[in-house]
């Protein structure tokens, strides 16, 4: 297995990096994985930039650092603004049709999905949110088992957020696999 470079972006509060982190541990506690996970923030907690690189691999990992990832997310303007650039060619890229007008010429696979808005039709609160991305990278982009992420999530939140997270994930999920079909 080639290691697998996934970058999230967007803006503090969107939850990007605590999916990455789940991804991350995914592929450590129930894949037998190698995995890290980097993170850095702009100026503001909340609302500003921020960026979440996740490798996995079975190899030992020795740059946590994703140059040309594979995947890239990117769910501000800002964001794909800034990073679409940096996507390996042929890679897949992710967005949200809500926070992101693609513009760009990038030599990738380009997905739009209105995933921000379908969260709020079926499950109606933003705050799986970043769930659902997991769950549309899964789909599109099998770097772990879904139900990997689903113990994650299991051990990380009390029993009764887990209908909600349950739900995003295979909301996004689906959605992922119609977009890579």
């Amino acid at each position: 297995m080639e290691s697998q470079k996934i970058v999230f972006t967007g803006s503090g509060g969107q939850g990007l990096i605590s999916a990455a982190i789940i991804l991350g541990e995914a592929a450590v506690l129930y894949e037998n994985l190698e995995a890290v996970q980097s993170q850095s923030y702009g100026a503001a907690a909340r609302g500003g930039a921020t960026r979440s690189d996740v490798i996995i691999s079975r190899q030992r990992i020795n740059i946590p650092k994703a140059f040309q990832p594979g995947v890239l997310i990117c769910l501000t303007q800002e964001a794909y603004n800034t990073y679409s650039s940096i996507i390996r060619p042929g890679g897949l890229l992710i967005t949200d049709t809500r926070f992101v007008k693609t513009a760009r010429k990038v030599d990738a696979h380009q997905v739009e999905l209105n995933l921000y808005q379908e969260v709020l039709d079926k499950i109606g609160t933003p705050v799986v949110f970043n769930i659902s991305v997991l769950g549309a990278l899964l789909g599109m982009y099998p770097a772990v088992q879904k139900e990997s992420v689903l113990k994650v999530l299991a051990g990380k939140f009390p029993p009764s957020f887990m209908d909600g997270n349950s739900r995003a994930l295979d909301l996004g999920f689906e959605l992922g696999k119609r977009c890579a079909a």
